[in-house]
């Protein structure tokens, strides 16, 4: 589990997109001219989705990096057999989408001040959330020596799953971890237990593939029967 801090470089605008329906089959659009009706809609800034899509594929580099990188990490020479790690633990498929939702609940966070967890519940997803860390600054801040700059890049893909380094998963050491489960299946049972008696929490809860065909797993979607909205905060699913 992760706690997701608002990222400074995201900035909000709130333009807005006017689009008008015709011959809507569940509205009645009687007496409203040949225009129909019109659902106004808010929309990202273009330099806003320009941000998030760079940092988007920033995490992602550095995820890809840390998975599959030894040395080399700007790629700054044509990559060799030597630049690459022998044996690969981690897992690249649910990394962008980890990539992709985290960038977007900085986004909210930023926008409406939120109290947010992360829980991330694939397994070998730990470099999404340590790219991240390392991209908000804060895994340099408690790891000089894993610095924002070449050598420091070069440590943090050297030392992911590899002896004396990292695990492939969101570890103790990861900034912000303040709780690993050690086995699939978990994640959304501490989701629903975060929120419990938390009003003002939000809990956006990522559940791997993996661990949604394990028994506690399914036994957790019902925990949304005990869950009362006056006394308990929410709970966001979604599955990578």
């Amino acid at each position: 589990m992760d706690v997701s801090a608002p990222s400074p470089q995201l900035a909000v605008g709130r333009p807005t997109r006017v689009t008008r329906f015709r011959d809507c089959t569940r509205c009645d659009t009687s007496g409203m001219g040949s225009e129909g009706h019109s659902v106004t809609t808010n929309l990202l800034s273009p330099q806003l989705l320009q941000r998030m899509d760079a940092y988007w594929r920033a995490a992602n580099y550095l995820s890809v990096g840390q998975l599959y990188l030894y040395e080399n990490p700007l790629l700054k020479k044509p990559l060799e057999l030597a630049h690459v790690k022998p044996l690969v633990v981690g897992h690249w498929g649910t990394t962008p989408g980890q990539n992709f939702i985290y960038v977007h609940l900085n986004r909210v966070i930023k926008e409406r001040d939120l109290d947010m967890f992360y829980v991330a519940g694939p397994g070998h997803g730990g470099p999404a959330l340590v790219a991240n860390t390392y991209l908000e600054g804060t895994y340099s801040e408690i790891y000089p020596d894993v610095s924002q700059d070449e050598a420091g890049l070069t440590r943090l893909f050297t030392q992911f799953s590899f002896p004396g380094g990292i695990s492939s998963h969101v570890a103790p050491t990861t900034p912000g971890s303040i709780h690993e489960g050690g086995e699939l299946g978990y994640s959304l049972s501490h989701a629903f237990g975060a929120a419990f008696d938390n009003p003002g929490l939000i809990v956006a809860c990522v559940i791997g593939d993996g661990e949604a065909e394990t028994g506690p797993l399914a036994t957790a979607w019902h925990s949304n029967k005990f869950l009362n909205p006056v006394t308990d905060g929410a709970v966001l699913r979604s599955c990578t």
